[in-house]
């Protein structure tokens, strides 16, 4: 299945998925008034308006390349992410402003009755198959939104898990242990939204992608039987994707068919790696004297 076809996919499923568990979540709060259950509904409430979001997000980063977008739409993905993070942030000051209010106030109902259990294990589960099943798809189709998305379920069986707690407490006697469960969720909400941002903005700065992918990157280049170095060694985030640019350093009594034909296996090398959009290089040949030293290289060649 293509890239299009799946990232689509997966954010339709996390629509529904997301729609189905604030429907049910809204209607237990309703009938037990539990402030953990509460606090968890306006989570799911603000995972769906996010995954709204990233469908329409999705559907735009995967429309094919253009006159006005010769390189694609991939790079609105960061900025749907960074969108995911403003709602996570609002949903954790939500639940955080009541469950405070309530224990400053010490307006707390007991939660009755095991509908509130119920509701909360099943949205753990759901979200651990979502956590799974996002991460995955995410991280195979590179999409940083996706990623994203994954981290927040992955949060979400850690808020359910304590507003679980929560609830058992208050219906085990220990009503303030509600509010206290809460505070936890907001907290874990928060925390996914911190998260969010400091990935995606790596993307939007154009920060370097991670040593050990720049290293490979370094020694595709060099792999070839007739580089004898390389220097000025660049890869950077372009959105979710990597540019590369490198000198490669050959002989100079090279043709220029020879030239050419490896300076068209090195690019073709280094575009197979999946993280790369673009690879741009430039020969140096050695007569020229502009062959260098390049301590960046020399250490990233001395970690293998």
């Amino acid at each position: 299945m293509s890239r299009r076809a799946t990232l689509r996919r997966v954010g339709l499923l996390v629509l529904g998925v997301n729609l189905l568990l604030v429907l049910l979540k809204a209607s237990v709060w309703l009938t037990t008034g539990s402030f953990a259950v509460q606090s968890e509904a306006v989570n799911s409430a603000a995972d769906t308006a996010y995954s709204l979001v990233i469908v329409a997000g999705l559907y735009l980063t995967t429309r094919p390349p253009d006159f006005e977008h010769p390189h694609g739409h991939e790079r609105i993905e960061p900025f749907v992410s960074l969108f995911v993070a403003a709602g996570i942030f609002s949903a954790g000051g939500f639940v955080l402003w009541n469950a405070g209010t309530a224990l400053l106030t010490g307006n707390i109902s007991v939660t009755q009755g095991p509908a509130a259990v119920l509701v909360l294990a099943f949205s753990a589960v759901a979200k651990y198959a979502l956590y799974r099943y996002c991460l995955r798809a995410g991280t195979d189709r590179n999409s940083p939104a996706l990623v994203a998305t994954a981290k927040d379920n992955r949060n979400d069986i850690l808020t359910a898990g304590a507003a679980l707690v929560g609830v058992a407490g208050a219906m085990a006697g220990y009503p303030i242990a509600d509010p206290l469960a809460a505070l936890v969720v907001a907290i874990g909400i928060i925390y996914t939204g911190i998260e969010v941002v400091q990935e995606n903005v790596t993307y939007l700065v154009g920060g370097a992608p991670p040593e050990d992918l720049r290293r490979e990157i370094l020694r595709r280049a060099l792999d070839h039987s007739q580089v004898r170095g390389a220097h000025d060694v660049i890869a950077h985030y372009v959105g979710p994707e990597i540019d590369v640019s490198l000198h490669i350093e050959v002989e100079g009594d090279l043709t220029l068919f020879e030239a050419h034909d490896i300076e068209t296996a090195v690019i073709k090398s280094i575009e197979e790696l999946p993280e790369v959009d673009d690879a741009f290089i430039h020969v140096d040949p050695k007569e020229l004297g502009e062959w260098k030293d390049d301590e960046e290289v020399e250490r990233l060649a001395d970690l293998e």
